[in-house]
């Protein structure tokens, strides 16, 4: 592991080589088993009069220890095979750990318009404060807003330490990788089929206001964002909310120790933007770590093992 340049050099990860390829190890890590984890819930009415639902993970009920906020990835939940290892081994340690659903992501459709984006960090911030929380962790969307929150505070941060795990650093590159190719046709197609459904259903009950025959068309993330995530969250365009929503550029005012943890092979975040973001960090003082595993795909990093919920923990944990 390593600061400043992004070096992958000292990570532990080495991807089965029965699993070749970060469409694989991405698919593979979904699909595979997680650890039963008991969940209960709690709502919590936001500022602006809409409400969050929140999963606490069951097991240790001691006010007194250490406690994670998991901020989940896109169309994710406290359900999601990487919330439920992480929460997992958080309880193993003697540690607490919390869940928070972007609004809509909780099975119940949220009340206001706007729904939640990959720079939402204003929605972590007011969570964060809330909870009291000293430790957080960001996966994928939810990585990507948490270390934007991060540089935006800078010091006055009341976290102690973060993790953000295959974030997006570059919304525009994600984007670009996102509606090409073998990754169009294997994730986006699903990530739009349930972002759509839930669009529609808001239009159903008249709460928002978009085009829907341009919604019904939308094949891509540009064109999704362009179409409800920019009008809806005050962004002139899919450009504008990729641009002003990117955390790259956030990551040299992080004075917090940070883990920014992406593989090389991820087929969300093509190598060459995570090579611009170690030049970018390579001169500037902060508090980030860098780790660039050549492999593990997007928020897999699978193996019998769990390298990822222990990387996670190992890192949170250190003195």
């Amino acid at each position: 592991m390593s600061s400043g340049a992004g070096s992958d050099r000292g990570s532990t990860y080495t991807a089965p080589w029965w699993l070749p390829g970060g469409h694989l190890q991405t698919i593979f890590a979904a699909l595979a088993p997680a650890p039963r984890v008991s969940y209960r819930r709690e709502r919590w009415d936001t500022p602006d009069g809409d409400f969050i639902d929140l999963d606490w993970a069951g097991g240790n009920e001691n006010p007194d220890a250490p406690l994670i906020a998991l901020f989940h990835g896109l169309e994710g939940s406290s359900a999601s095979p990487y919330a439920r290892a992480i929460a997992a081994q958080a309880l193993a340690m003697g540690w607490r750990c919390v869940v928070p659903h972007f609004r809509g992501c909780s099975g119940e459709l949220n009340r206001l318009p706007r729904a939640y984006h990959s720079g939402d960090s204003a929605e972590i911030d007011w969570i964060l404060r809330r909870l009291e929380a000293r430790h957080a962790v960001g996966i994928s969307l939810g990585g990507n807003a948490l270390l934007k929150l991060l540089g935006e505070q800078g010091a006055a941060i009341s976290l102690q330490k973060a993790v953000a795990v295959s974030a997006p650093l570059d919304l525009a590159a994600a984007g670009r990788s996102l509606d090409a190719g073998l990754s169009r046709e294997i994730y986006t197609r699903i990530f739009l089929r349930s972002l759509k459904k839930k669009t529609f259903e808001k239009l159903k009950q008249r709460k928002i206001s978009v085009d829907s025959m341009r919604l019904k068309n939308a094949r891509t993330f540009w064109e999704f964002d362009d179409t409800v995530t920019a009008p809806l969250h005050g962004f002139s365009g899919a450009d504008d909310y990729w641009r002003r929503s990117s955390s790259a550029s956030w990551l040299g005012r992080i004075r917090v120790p940070t883990l920014v943890l992406n593989a090389r092979n991820d087929p969300f975040m093509p190598e060459s933007a995570l090579d611009a973001v170690s030049d970018l960090l390579r001169d500037i003082p902060s508090g980030v770590t860098l780790e660039f595993p050549r492999s593990g795909g997007h928020a897999g990093f699978p193996g019998g093992s769990r390298w990822l919920a222990r990387r996670v923990m190992e890192f949170l944990s250190a003195p």
